[in-house]
Protein backbone atom coordinates (compact mmCIF):
# COMPACT_ATOMS: atom_id res chain seq x y z
CA UNK A 1 0.00 0.00 0.00
CA UNK A 2 1.24 2.91 -1.01
CA UNK A 3 1.70 6.60 1.52
CA UNK A 4 -0.17 8.24 -0.03
CA UNK A 5 -3.45 5.87 0.07
CA UNK A 6 -2.50 5.22 3.78
CA UNK A 7 -2.07 9.34 4.89
CA UNK A 8 -2.98 12.42 3.47
CA UNK A 9 0.13 13.15 2.06
CA UNK A 10 1.59 13.74 -1.31
CA UNK A 11 5.44 13.62 -1.22
CA UNK A 12 7.72 15.46 -4.00
CA UNK A 13 9.73 12.80 -5.75
CA UNK A 14 13.18 14.06 -3.65
CA UNK A 15 11.12 13.65 -0.29
CA UNK A 16 9.76 9.81 -1.38
CA UNK A 17 13.74 9.15 -1.95
CA UNK A 18 14.44 9.91 1.63
CA UNK A 19 11.33 8.57 3.36
CA UNK A 20 11.30 6.21 6.05
CA UNK A 21 8.89 4.77 8.49
CA UNK A 22 10.02 6.89 11.57
CA UNK A 23 9.37 10.01 8.99
CA UNK A 24 5.69 8.90 8.06
CA UNK A 25 4.93 8.12 11.68
CA UNK A 26 5.93 11.21 12.79
CA UNK A 27 3.42 13.10 10.33
CA UNK A 28 0.45 10.96 11.29
CA UNK A 29 1.04 11.35 14.51
CA UNK A 30 1.39 14.85 14.30
CA UNK A 31 -1.55 15.37 11.80
CA UNK A 32 -3.85 13.80 14.35
CA UNK A 33 -3.58 17.09 16.50
CA UNK A 34 -4.40 19.03 13.89
CA UNK A 35 -8.44 18.64 13.17
CA UNK A 36 -8.49 21.54 11.19
CA UNK A 37 -6.12 19.78 8.80
CA UNK A 38 -8.75 16.33 8.47
CA UNK A 39 -9.17 15.74 4.66
CA UNK A 40 -6.64 17.98 3.28
CA UNK A 41 -4.05 16.49 0.82
CA UNK A 42 -0.96 18.08 2.58
CA UNK A 43 2.63 17.66 0.21
CA UNK A 44 5.39 17.11 2.13
CA UNK A 45 8.47 18.08 0.44
CA UNK A 46 12.10 18.28 1.58
CA UNK A 47 14.50 21.01 2.31
CA UNK A 48 18.23 21.49 2.92
CA UNK A 49 18.39 24.99 4.14
CA UNK A 50 16.49 24.73 7.19
CA UNK A 51 14.48 22.86 9.39
CA UNK A 52 11.31 23.10 8.12
CA UNK A 53 9.20 25.85 5.65
CA UNK A 54 5.50 26.22 4.93
CA UNK A 55 4.18 27.82 1.78
CA UNK A 56 1.08 29.20 3.50
CA UNK A 57 -2.44 29.63 1.05
CA UNK A 58 -3.42 33.11 0.38
CA UNK A 59 -7.21 31.58 -0.13
CA UNK A 60 -8.60 28.05 0.45
CA UNK A 61 -10.42 27.64 -3.01
CA UNK A 62 -6.51 27.21 -3.99
CA UNK A 63 -5.04 25.90 -1.02
CA UNK A 64 -2.45 23.98 -1.84
CA UNK A 65 -1.16 22.97 1.25
CA UNK A 66 2.54 22.37 1.32
CA UNK A 67 5.65 21.69 4.07
CA UNK A 68 9.20 21.05 3.95
CA UNK A 69 11.34 19.30 6.44
CA UNK A 70 14.48 18.50 6.79
CA UNK A 71 14.60 14.86 7.25
CA UNK A 72 17.64 14.81 9.11
CA UNK A 73 16.86 16.80 11.73
CA UNK A 74 12.75 16.25 12.25
CA UNK A 75 11.10 16.81 15.71
CA UNK A 76 7.75 16.76 16.01
CA UNK A 77 8.11 20.45 17.02
CA UNK A 78 9.18 21.18 13.53
CA UNK A 79 6.30 19.12 11.94
CA UNK A 80 3.99 20.75 14.49
CA UNK A 81 4.85 24.44 13.43
CA UNK A 82 4.66 24.20 9.76
CA UNK A 83 0.77 22.70 10.11
CA UNK A 84 0.50 25.38 12.76
CA UNK A 85 1.98 27.59 9.80
CA UNK A 86 -0.62 26.37 7.20
CA UNK A 87 -3.32 26.61 10.19
CA UNK A 88 -1.92 30.40 10.16
CA UNK A 89 -2.71 30.57 6.08
CA UNK A 90 -6.39 28.90 6.54
CA UNK A 91 -7.55 31.30 8.84
CA UNK A 92 -6.86 34.38 6.83
CA UNK A 93 -8.74 32.91 3.96
CA UNK A 94 -11.91 33.37 2.43
CA UNK A 95 -13.87 30.55 2.28
CA UNK A 96 -15.50 28.89 4.34
CA UNK A 97 -13.98 25.23 3.78
CA UNK A 98 -11.10 24.85 6.51
CA UNK A 99 -12.01 28.15 7.48
CA UNK A 100 -11.21 28.68 11.43
CA UNK A 101 -13.65 30.30 13.83
CA UNK A 102 -12.95 33.42 14.58
CA UNK A 103 -12.05 33.02 18.37
CA UNK A 104 -9.84 29.81 17.13
CA UNK A 105 -7.65 32.58 14.79
CA UNK A 106 -3.99 31.82 14.80
CA UNK A 107 -2.53 35.22 14.06
CA UNK A 108 0.21 35.52 11.88
CA UNK A 109 4.26 35.26 12.78
CA UNK A 110 7.03 33.17 13.87
CA UNK A 111 6.92 33.44 17.61
CA UNK A 112 2.90 33.08 17.77
CA UNK A 113 3.24 29.66 15.87
CA UNK A 114 5.85 28.91 18.52
CA UNK A 115 3.62 29.36 21.28
CA UNK A 116 0.33 27.95 19.72
CA UNK A 117 2.47 24.78 18.40
CA UNK A 118 3.59 24.02 21.97
CA UNK A 119 0.36 25.01 23.86
CA UNK A 120 -1.67 22.55 21.27
CA UNK A 121 0.06 19.39 22.29
CA UNK A 122 2.91 17.79 24.83
CA UNK A 123 4.10 16.00 21.45
CA UNK A 124 5.30 18.59 20.16
CA UNK A 125 7.78 19.87 23.10
CA UNK A 126 10.22 17.12 21.86
CA UNK A 127 12.72 20.07 20.71
CA UNK A 128 12.72 24.25 22.13
CA UNK A 129 11.06 26.13 19.59
CA UNK A 130 13.08 28.36 17.27
CA UNK A 131 11.48 31.33 17.65
CA UNK A 132 10.57 32.27 20.85
CA UNK A 133 12.90 33.91 23.07
CA UNK A 134 14.43 31.60 25.39
CA UNK A 135 17.19 31.96 28.26
CA UNK A 136 20.19 30.11 27.39
CA UNK A 137 20.03 27.71 30.61
CA UNK A 138 16.08 27.05 29.22
CA UNK A 139 17.22 26.06 25.40
CA UNK A 140 20.39 24.05 26.54
CA UNK A 141 18.04 21.82 29.45
CA UNK A 142 15.11 21.93 27.33
CA UNK A 143 14.16 18.71 28.41
CA UNK A 144 13.99 19.92 32.22
CA UNK A 145 11.96 23.22 31.20
CA UNK A 146 9.68 21.95 28.43
CA UNK A 147 6.48 21.13 30.78
CA UNK A 148 6.64 24.38 32.22
CA UNK A 149 7.21 26.57 29.16
CA UNK A 150 4.41 24.65 27.60
CA UNK A 151 1.85 25.16 30.49
CA UNK A 152 3.06 29.45 30.30
CA UNK A 153 2.10 28.75 26.81
CA UNK A 154 -1.28 28.06 27.57
CA UNK A 155 -1.73 30.50 29.97
CA UNK A 156 -0.14 33.16 27.56
CA UNK A 157 -2.83 32.06 25.18
CA UNK A 158 -5.55 32.25 28.13
CA UNK A 159 -4.04 35.78 28.79
CA UNK A 160 -4.05 37.09 24.78
CA UNK A 161 -7.68 37.42 24.96
CA UNK A 162 -7.00 40.70 27.65
CA UNK A 163 -3.64 41.23 27.20
CA UNK A 164 -2.09 42.45 24.31
CA UNK A 165 1.21 42.29 25.21
CA UNK A 166 1.01 38.26 25.79
CA UNK A 167 4.32 37.14 24.09
CA UNK A 168 6.16 39.79 26.10
CA UNK A 169 4.57 38.41 29.64
CA UNK A 170 5.21 34.69 28.23
CA UNK A 171 8.73 35.62 27.35
CA UNK A 172 9.02 37.43 30.80
CA UNK A 173 7.73 34.49 32.67
CA UNK A 174 9.96 31.97 30.91
CA UNK A 175 12.87 33.87 31.80
CA UNK A 176 11.42 33.54 35.63
CA UNK A 177 11.73 29.64 35.46
CA UNK A 178 15.44 29.89 35.60
CA UNK A 179 15.60 31.85 38.43
CA UNK A 180 13.68 28.66 40.38
CA UNK A 181 16.03 25.59 41.05
CA UNK A 182 14.50 22.98 38.41
CA UNK A 183 13.25 20.04 40.43
CA UNK A 184 14.13 17.23 39.19
CA UNK A 185 11.39 14.81 38.36
CA UNK A 186 12.13 10.98 39.12
CA UNK A 187 12.51 9.96 36.20
CA UNK A 188 15.10 13.23 35.69
CA UNK A 189 12.78 15.33 33.68
CA UNK A 190 12.61 13.49 30.39
CA UNK A 191 9.48 14.11 28.18
CA UNK A 192 7.73 10.66 27.47
CA UNK A 193 7.16 10.41 23.93
CA UNK A 194 5.16 8.03 22.04
CA UNK A 195 7.17 5.65 20.29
Amino acid sequence: MSPEREFPFVFTPPMKKQLSPRVLKMLHDALRRFPELEGRKITVGCTAAHLGSALVPLNSRAAKLTIRLKVRRLTYNTIGHEFTHLLQGLSKSHSGRGKLKHDRRIPGGEKQCDIWTLARSSLFCDDAPTYLKLPRAVRGNWPLYARAVRRLCIAALEKRKSYRLYMRWLESRIKDLTRKPVIMRKDNGQLSLPV
